[in-house]
Order: C-alpha cells, then sequence, then structure tokens
C-alpha cells in the first residue's frame, strides 16, 4: 500500500449509495476504502481495528444517528476526519454536525468532482461545505457587532466557513501562510475551541460570521 494512501470508512445505510461512494472513492488517486457499514455502532467499534483517516458519515441511520455518531467518534477520536454526505440541507442538521465535529457537509445530489474537492480540502485543512449550504448557512445569520474577533480574524474565519484551505485564505486576502495560522491560532484562543469544526460552530451561533 502506498504510504501516502488515505484510508477511508463510509457509513451509509443505502446499499445502493455505499457501492456507489466506495466505487468514486477508490477512483481517486491515492484514497482507499476500507470498510463500509450501515450503521453507525459497527463502524465506531471497528475504528481501532480500521483506524481510517477519513469517515463519509450519513446522517439518517438505523439505531445511533449520524449527528451522534459523529460526537462518539470526535471524541475519541480527534484526528479522523468526517465528511457528511446528506439529504438533510436544513441549518440545523449543518450546525448539529458542525457541532460534533464533522469537517465537511455535503448534499447527496453532490458528483464526484465536488467529493473529490471535499477530500481534497479537508486534508489540506479546510471543513468543506457546498456553496449552496455555506452561503444558505452562512447568510441566514446577522453578524453580531460584539464579537471579540478582529475584522482580519473575523474574514478568516468566514473563509474557513466557506471550505478554504490555508494556502487560499493566504491568497485570498494577500498574507502569508504564517499569518493565517496565527490568526486561527487567536481565533481558538477568543472562542475557546480546540478545531475548526467547533470555531465555525460557535461563530454561527453566535452570530460572529
Amino acid at each position: 500500500m502506498n504510504i501516502y494512501e488515505r484510508r477511508v470508512v463510509i457509513v451509509e445505510d443505502n446499499p445502493e449509495l455505499r457501492e456507489l461512494y466506495a466505487f468514486l472513492v477508490n477512483g481517486i488517486d491515492n484514497y482507499s476504502v476500507i470498510a463500509v457499514y450501515d450503521n453507525a455502532e459497527s463502524a465506531i467499534s471497528d475504528l481501532m481495528r480500521n483506524k481510517p483517516d477519513l469517515i463519509i458519515m450519513d446522517l439518517e441511520l438505523p439505531g445511533m444517528s449520524g449527528i451522534e455518531g459523529i460526537g462518539h467518534i470526535k471524541k475519541k477520536y480527534p484526528r479522523i476526519e468526517i465528511l457528511v454526505i446528506s439529504i438533510l440541507e436544513n441549518d440545523e442538521s449543518v450546525f448539529q454536525a458542525l457541532a460534533a465535529g464533522a469537517s465537511g457537509y455535503l448534499s447527496k445530489a453532490s458528483g464526484i468532482l465536488e467529493i473529490e474537492k471535499a477530500l481534497i480540502q479537508l486534508e489540506e485543512g479546510g471543513a468543506y461545505m457546498t456553496s449552496r449550504i455555506a452561503r444558505k448557512v452562512i447568510e441566514s445569520f446577522q453578524k453580531n457587532h460584539f464579537s471579540p474577533l478582529t475584522k482580519r480574524e473575523t474574514e478568516v474565519l468566514s473563509l474557513i466557513a466557506k471550505g478554504k484551505t490555508y494556502t487560499m485564505i493566504a491568497d485570498d486576502l494577500n498574507i502569508a501562510s504564517d499569518t493565517v495560522k496565527s490568526h486561527i491560532k487567536n481565533i481558538y484562543s477568543k472562542l475557546h475551541v480546540d478545531s475548526k469544526a467547533e470555531a465555525i460552530s460557535v461563530a454561527l451561533r453566535e452570530k460572529f460570521i
């Protein structure tokens, strides 16, 4: 196995979609599906054995919900990236998934190019959402003018919420990558969080972005 190959687990109760996602992911360079499950409980019980880098997770699952599953996984294995692919596109589902620890959120209408783009951006540190979901989420809030974040920190966090990587943010704002990292460190400190997903969740809830 290529040492750079990303190990992927799929949790989806629809057998046709499980097969489709596995086919799509296995067709992307340096990504390999190592296991598929129709429920979160079984996937969680096998995490120690599978050691995935990334999990593709549905939200509407039998038994434990996808959002509950995300919370359990991130609590015990915080380094595992989780990409939600769901038919649910309402604000509450998106917010709950992000708050639980998801790093990305796609609609089930997404094609192979969008899935591949999401996987790559997650690997590079982005928090990917489809443009329609990201726009709906961000535009559904008015900014809180008592935010502890500076204007630049707000810009950086808004770009993270739109799925931008650190490199892309540096290019968009015409600043150095190290400066972006410094802003993110300050954002985490001010919002009392430890991850980009938590920062986005807090910022959306408190209307900072």
